[in-house]
C-alpha cells in the first residue's frame, strides 16, 4: 500500500493536469493585419493571466469575413472595421452579445530611412517625382486601404497618383512592399509603423479628419467550440492594462478621432 500511494498521487495529478489542459485548450484567432505587432504580447499576457493559448492568423478583414461566412473554424475575429463583425452578427455567424469595439486605428505614410524622401511633408509626398509606386492595402478587402483612398481623395491627390498605386493583399503585404523598396512609400497603420519590423523607417501620421474613422471590433463566432475561453479573451480586452498596451502601438480608444 505504501508503494502504491505515490502512483495514486501521480495519477491524480495527471488527471488534474489533463482537466486543466482541456479547460485551457487553444483558441483560434483571426486578426486584422494591423494587429501583427501587438497581438503576440496581448495573447501572451492573456495566457499568463490564466487564459487559453491562442493561435493567430493574420489577414485582411474582408477576406476573413468571407472565410467565416464559409465556415472557417475560428473562435474569435478581430476586425479592423466594426462593420464586418456587425454583419456576421446579423447573419448569425457571430454572437451578438460578444461584440466589442476595442480600438480606433490610425493611418500613416511610411518610407524607408534610406529613401531620401522627406516624409515630414505628409501625404503630399506621394506626388514626389522620386516616388514611382505607392503601396496601399487592397480597398476591396482592407479597411486601411479604404481609408488610404479616402485620405488621398480628401487631399485631391488620388487622380494624380492612382497609376502609381500597388495593392497589397492585406496591410502586412503592403508594409512589405514599402520595406523592401518595391514601393517608395506605403500608406499603412500606425501600429505596424511602431512595430519591430518597421522601426528603422520613418513615418508621418495622416490626420484623422482626412478619412472616416477606422473603428475596430472583435466578436466571438457562433461556430466556436471554445466560446468560454473566447469570451474570456474579449473580457481581457476591457482591462486597463490591455488598453495601455494597444495605445503603446498607436491605437486610440474606441470612438476616438
Amino acid at each position: 500500500m505504501v508503494r502504491t500511494l505515490p502512483a495514486l498521487i501521480v495519477l491524480t495529478l495527471a488527471a488534474a493536469g489533463s482537466a486543466l489542459q482541456a479547460q485551457r485548450s487553444t483558441i483560434a484567432v483571426a486578426a486584422a493585419a494591423d494587429l501583427q505587432a501587438v497581438m503576440p504580447p496581448l495573447v501572451d499576457r492573456f495566457a499568463r493571466n490564466g487564459g487559453a493559448q491562442a493561435t493567430i492568423s493574420y489577414g485582411s478583414s474582408g477576406n476573413f469575413f468571407a472565410q467565416i461566412q464559409n465556415g472557417a473554424p475560428f473562435d474569435v475575429f478581430f476586425s479592423a472595421d466594426v462593420d464586418y463583425p456587425k454583419r456576421l452578427v446579423a447573419s448569425g455567424h457571430a454572437e451578438a452579445d460578444s461584440l466589442y469595439e476595442y480600438a480606433t486605428g490610425h493611418l500613416v505614410v511610411w518610407t524607408r530611412a534610406d529613401s531620401g524622401i522627406d516624409v515630414t511633408r505628409g501625404l503630399s509626398i506621394v506626388t514626389d517625382t522620386r516616388v514611382a509606386r505607392v503601396a496601399i492595402a487592397n480597398p476591396q478587402y482592407a479597411p486601411y486601404g479604404r481609408a488610404a483612398v479616402a485620405a488621398l481623395q480628401h487631399e485631391r491627390l488620388y487622380e494624380q497618383v492612382k497609376a502609381k498605386l500597388v495593392l497589397g493583399e492585406n496591410l502586412s503585404q503592403t508594409a512589405q512592399f514599402a520595406q523592401t523598396g518595391n514601393a517608395q512609400v506605403g500608406i499603412i497603420s500606425l501600429s505596424l509603423a511602431r512595430g519591430p519590423a518597421l522601426k528603422s523607417g520613418r513615418y508621418a501620421e495622416v490626420p484623422t479628419s482626412f478619412h472616416p474613422p477606422i473603428q475596430q471590433a472583435a466578436v466571438v463566432l457562433s461556430r466556436s467550440k471554445n466560446k468560454t475561453e473566447a469570451r474570456k479573451l474579449l473580457d481581457y480586452l476591457r482591462r486597463p492594462e490591455t488598453a495601455t498596451l494597444l495605445q503603446s502601438f498607436g491605437f486610440a480608444p474606441p470612438g476616438a478621432r
